[in-house]
């Protein structure tokens, strides 16, 4: 999904030129495609363990294998932590992480019964809050934005402003604020997805004209102009050499039609609504028993990222090494492709802290929290059993001391939680491209950490490289985790302070996630640094001996 801005432009060129008179494409540069060159100043790839490298290697990795060489490599773990992995759900039969996978010993697998008496049938590994009883999921769902939406269109309509109480007028012009940003949205990704139809049918017909699978399999000898080509050969030739040279591949393509396919049929359509697959009550809050113990679910290839990052098996031959070498990953099923509802959320957080979570990661996030009282209530919740919940800040490129994002810390009704962490993504490309392109950024965020070509598990014994604060969010859970199992006596809050006071600070200049600004790395977090697993153990040592 790397280049899913770089082909929604080349999509909106293209049609554009094709829809002119002499259906050419010039393919010289434009001053629209500059920008987008300079994520390629870095000429090299990345190891594929580089997160775990150390922060004074090329790389600026968390320092994972020099925390287990040098320090680690005589002691024994004293604690199994419990890591609840709230997300997509998880491959929990891929082989790198089977073994870790969180096994609710008081549960009797399929027999129908709740054995424990937690109200929840059969929950073994964990548990899914968006799936119903008869063991169907959702999958895809509406964004927030579409949600608020309806349910203010539903309340106002066929009413008019003088009917309504002072109160009443002030939520009637939120409504008009939303509907606005909702309707913009809508007819953004219809014609986006349209312009991205329009591509696909012109690519399905140039592998027609040149009967091939895939226009990446034509080489560049058949694209040279031939003086007996006719016109379709010709615009086929120009259509497979304007996207080769932006080096959009026909995969890249495809995973931009799926992402405009879900925004404009899914997430931004007021006639799509999956929860009637749960078969809860949406607004009642106080119904927490739903849903199933599919913690898989229909797409589990992000959870799945997520875990390994955390607590994939090390040292095993396969794969990859997670970070925490000692720990247990509880999978609770709770974020659908779309917007997470909050109290799937909320009760997702219930359903961890009461199971024994000592830390939980939310890969996740949105714009909107209509229910936010609800998640701050399993908040405080968390705080009050001693339970760390870590956060990615939000992909947006946006400065979120300004701009709303959700989970967040602070509370609706004043003050904020204490045991949390809102963290960004770091590059490996290092100097200029330090802070990671797509990363939110701002004193909101705590600190940095890996996050940009992290190679990770996903489903069916697979492995690839994903991109997000979705991976750097994971990387400080599996430090936190990594932290409890050696220096259990250390509080969630102890390991959070400690996780902060230990950050890499570099000096570098860099580009401002989301613009060309040049702005020092140190601004664009309240630490201003970057995981250091390493710098952590060595502090917590001397924070637990003291604590002894």
């Amino acid at each position: 999904m790397k280049k899913v801005h770089l082909v929604l432009f080349a999509a909106s060129f293209l049609v554009a030129a094709c829809s002119s008179t002499g259906n050419t494409i010039d393919n010289s540069p434009t001053e629209t495609e500059e920008p987008v060159s300079k994520v390629t100043e870095a000429s090299k790839t990345a190891p594929t363990d580089w997160h775990h490298l150390s922060s004074d290697s090329e790389y600026t990795g968390a320092g994972t294998e020099k925390t287990y060489s040098e320090i680690l490599n005589n002691k024994t773990p004293v604690k199994k932590v419990i890591v609840a992995i709230i997300d997509s759900g998880t491959d929990i039969e891929h082989e790198d992480l089977a073994g870790n996978i969180w096994v609710n010993e008081d549960e009797i697998p399929g027999n129908g019964i709740d054995d424990d008496e937690n109200g929840y049938v059969d929950d073994v590994h964990g548990w899914n809050f968006i799936g119903g009883k008869d063991g169907n999921n959702v999958d895809k769902d509406t964004y927030e934005l579409t949600r608020v939406y309806l349910k203010l269109r539903d309340k106002f309509k066929g009413k008019s402003s003088s009917d309504f109480s002072a109160q009443e007028k002030e939520e009637y012009q939120y409504y008009q604020t939303i509907k606005a940003e909702f309707e913009e949205k809508r007819a953004e990704a219809k014609t986006n997805f349209e312009n991205l139809q329009n591509v696909k049918n012109a690519i399905d017909g140039a592998k027609n004209i040149f009967k091939v699978s895939s226009i990446d399999s034509v080489s560049n000898k058949e694209l040279e102009p031939n003086y007996n080509d006719g016109a379709y050969r010709k615009q086929a030739k120009q259509i497979i050499k304007y996207f080769r040279d932006l080096d959009v591949t026909e995969e890249d393509i495809n995973d931009a039609y799926k992402q405009f396919d879900k925004m404009y049929n899914y997430a931004y359509n007021p006639d799509f609504d999956p929860r009637y697959i749960v078969g809860d009550d949406f607004e009642d809050l106080e119904n927490r028993f739903y849903g199933n113990n599919d913690v898989e679910g229909p797409r589990s290839d992000h959870g799945s990222h997520v875990a390994g990052i955390v607590g994939a098996i090390r040292n095993n031959n396969l794969g990859m090494n997670g970070i925490a070498d000692y720990v247990s990953l509880m999978i609770v099923r709770t974020v659908p492709d779309g917007d997470e509802r909050d109290k799937d959320v909320a009760n997702a957080i219930r359903y961890a802290v009461e199971n024994g979570a000592d830390i939980i990661n939310m890969s996740f996030g949105k714009a909107y929290s209509p229910r936010k009282f609800y998640v701050d209530e399993a908040f405080k919740f968390a705080d009050e059993n001693d339970v760390l919940l870590v956060t990615g800040a939000g992909n947006s490129a946006e400065n979120i001391d300004s701009t709303f994002s959700y989970p967040n810390k602070f509370y609706e009704d004043g003050g904020m939680m204490q045991n949390f962490l809102s963290v960004g993504a770091s590059s490996w490309m290092g100097d200029s491209l330090l802070a990671a392109n797509f990363s939110n950024y701002g004193m909101r965020v705590d600190l940095f950490a890996p996050g940009v070509d992290i190679y990770s598990a996903t489903p069916n014994d697979t492995y690839e490289s994903f991109d997000g604060t979705s991976m750097a969010s994971p990387a400080v859970a599996g430090a936190a985790a990594l932290l409890m199992a050696y220096y259990p006596n250390l509080s969630a809050f102890e390991v959070k302070t400690i996780l902060l006071e230990t950050v890499t600070n570099p000096s570098n200049i860099v580009y401002r996630p989301g613009s060309d600004q040049a702005v020092p790395f140190s601004s664009l977090s309240s630490t201003g640094g970057i995981l250091n697993i390493y710098e952590a153990f060595k502090l917590a040592e001397i924070k637990s001996s003291g604590s002894n």
